[in-house]
């Protein structure tokens, strides 16, 4: 005896991956805080690579919100964009 398959709907959309857009957020806020750096005469008593770190406290989470909120706007265009799909459940013996 042959059973119908079940068909469903479910909602099909392609999110963004939030870690990527926060790494790459991340990796270009401590860039933008590189050349900012190296643009300014540094302090000799205190040296490049303490003012880099230094600035970097604030370059790297500039960065990281940039990234989230890229994310954020890209996850609702996906939303917007989601597509209901009928699929066929069959059921194994």
């Amino acid at each position: 005896m042959s059973e119908q398959p079940e068909v469903s709907q479910v909602t099909v959309r392609r999110a963004p991956k939030y870690p990527a857009f926060l790494v790459v957020g991340g990796a270009l806020g401590a860039i933008a805080t590189l050349i900012l750096t190296s643009l300014y005469e540094v302090d000799p008593a205190v040296g490049f690579t303490a003012t880099f770190a230094y600035f970097c406290l604030f370059g790297i989470p500039a960065g990281l919100v940039v990234g989230a909120v890229l994310a954020l706007i890209l996850d609702r265009r996906s939303t917007k964009r989601a597509r209901q799909v009928d699929i066929e459940v069959e059921r194994g013996e």
